[in-house]
């Protein structure tokens, strides 16, 4: 239904964004590290989203990457565990940290995350061990210009290079562009500091 949505960050509190677009503004349920990720208000971003709808309920979640998302899509797979529940596990965990657990067994690390118990975490080990570790572990999955970085990728850049090129030429772009002029700005930056220039 929805797979994304770009708009200029309203505020953030907890674990819930709001996002401006279109005149209307969006309360997004994400994990905390994710929303720490992102601009502050004012900031332009792009966030990957995932809709849940119950007869008595509709809310919707938000993540940073797609990778971000899958891994909330698997989470919510396991027994025990609802989106309410992965998306404090996920705040609780980076996704690196959390991609290299699984594939250890390490359980004593999970039952250290905030919101699992020992029960949960075997079954996480049990559903999960295999399922996370092709995704790319990465700053690139975090970002919120993703796709901008995936475009440097295709350049013939690193990845995690681009990544952090990225984030150092939004910090550098000033205030009140329009997304799609902030977008190639933000380009054309980053390929300043990756050129080294």
């Amino acid at each position: 239904m929805f797979n994304s949505i770009r708009g200029t960050v309203g505020g953030k509190d907890g674990e819930a964004l709001y996002l401006l677009t279109g005149g209307v503004e969006w309360e997004i349920a994400m994990p905390a590290n994710d929303i720490e990720n992102l601009p502050s208000a004012g900031g332009e971003c792009r966030v990957f989203t995932w809709l849940y709808h119950r007869e008595d309920q509709m809310r919707l979640f938000g993540f940073a990457g797609e990778v971000r998302r899958n891994t909330f899509l698997e989470l919510i797979k396991v027994e025990g565990i609802g989106p309410k529940g992965a998306l404090k596990i996920m705040g609780g965990i980076g996704q690196e940290d959390l991609e290299h657990t699984l594939e250890a067994g390490d359980l004593a690390r999970l039952e250290a995350v905030p919101g699992l118990g020992k029960k949960t975490a075997q079954r996480m080990l049990l559903s999960l061990k295999g399922k996370l570790a092709h995704a790319p572990a990465d700053s690139a999955s975090a970002s919120p210009y993703s796709d901008l970085v995936e475009a440097l990728a295709e350049m013939g850049y690193e990845k995690r290079s681009a990544a952090e090129a990225v984030a150092k030429a939004e910090a550098a772009l000033p205030p009140g562009l329009a997304p799609a002029e902030r977008e190639k700005q933000l380009f054309k930056e980053a390929i300043v500091y990756l050129s080294g220039s």
